[in-house]
């Protein structure tokens, strides 16, 4: 039988398959030269002009450098693994690195909700440099990584502008209060936790299925980075933004930790001066440039209106957070959990 590349890796992703397919011959054989070979994916379209920013001049400049030391396939749009595809793939070997949104794996991948954690992104989006290279919160979550044999070259030097909620004209949310009662389109496990009071109807629907399911009122509302709302119309289906800080995610690129480990150096250099760039420039240029000059501009061009919540609405949604903060550090334990909270607000 013959199969296609996508095929292959899909089945890589199992170990079973490989077995049933191929008999002795493992599907992980190409990945003996992962050190000068590698393949890499993300699920992003290039209609996400911001979040796709990054990963492409990334995976330029490995082109651009790899000379002898290391060649490049990378494939985008999810035409060779989807959203959900990724991570198995990545620890099963059939791909060498991915770049992932950190909200839609922090049930796989507990330590990534720090960033996410509703009162603490908007130190996080304030304080971008707590998550640069070689930060001490850098540092402790590729500790706690390591030990499932992953590792975050570089989070993108910060995390995006948090995610708000984001409704439309027939179920308006212009306060706190609003919120109750509505089905609200959530990704982030970590906001789904801080609207659970709200008595909301929570759901997760792809970000490619959420145009028509604000147009049919499936759903009334959705927590959304600006870059979901451009990068998929969603300005045209939306009435209200309540800039309520709910959660955040930074797009960044993973690797397996003795991948990284193995490569020969003249690899590696090639790797990390992409991730330096990757580090340096992404979450900068998308906040303050690509989001302030063309994205909100958008957004206010297609009438959405815009607005702030009251200092009292603020306390009143952060003084029920410590719920949602107990239940993330009973996953990732409590003195891990405890420090990278403090490390996120600067208190350590």
């Amino acid at each position: 039988m013959k199969l296609s590349r996508r095929q292959v890796l899909k089945y890589g992703t199992f170990a079973s398959a490989g077995a049933t397919l191929f008999g002795a011959q493992s599907l992980l054989a190409p990945h003996s030269h992962a050190a000068t070979t590698m393949t890499g994916v993300t699920y992003l379209p290039p209609s996400y002009k911001a979040l796709t920013y990054g990963s492409n001049r990334f995976v330029e400049m490995l082109k651009e450098q790899g000379g002898d030391a290391l060649s490049v396939e990378f494939y985008d749009s999810g035409q060779l693994l989807k959203a959900d595809e990724q991570l198995p793939a990545l620890r099963s070997r059939s791909i060498d690195f991915m770049f992932h949104t950190f909200s839609y794996i922090t049930r796989s991948v507990p330590i990534l909700g720090v960033t996410g954690l509703p009162g603490v992104v908007g130190e996080l989006y304030r304080h971008p440099e707590r998550l640069k290279q070689g930060s001490p919160l850098m540092e402790l979550i590729n500790e706690v990584l390591a030990k499932e044999n992953l590792y975050l070259l570089t989070s993108g030097g910060g995390i995006l502008e948090p995610e708000y909620i984001w409704s439309t004209e027939a179920s308006p949310i212009r306060t706190l209060d609003e919120v109750r009662g509505k089905k609200v389109r959530i990704v982030s496990f970590e906001a789904t936790k801080a609207l659970e009071p709200y008595d909301i109807g929570a759901t997760r629907i792809p970000s490619s299925e959420t145009y028509m399911a604000l147009q049919r009122g499936t759903v009334d509302a959705g927590v959304f980075n600006i870059s979901t709302v451009i990068g998929r119309s969603l300005q045209e289906q939306l009435k209200y933004c309540y800039k309520l800080p709910m959660t955040g995610f930074s797009v960044a690129p993973f690797m397996l930790r003795d991948t990284w480990d193995s490569l020969d150096d003249d690899a590696r250099a090639v790797l990390q001066r992409a991730a330096d760039w990757y580090d340096e420039n992404f979450i900068e240029h998308c906040n303050n440039d690509i989001y302030a000059n063309e994205y909100w501009p958008q957004v206010k061009e297609a009438g959405v209106e815009i607005i702030e919540p009251s200092e009292e609405e603020v306390e009143t949604f952060n003084a029920g957070v410590e719920a949602v903060w107990d239940h993330w550090k009973a996953e990732v334990g409590q003195d891990v959990g405890e420090r990278a909270i403090a490390l996120a607000l600067g208190k350590a």
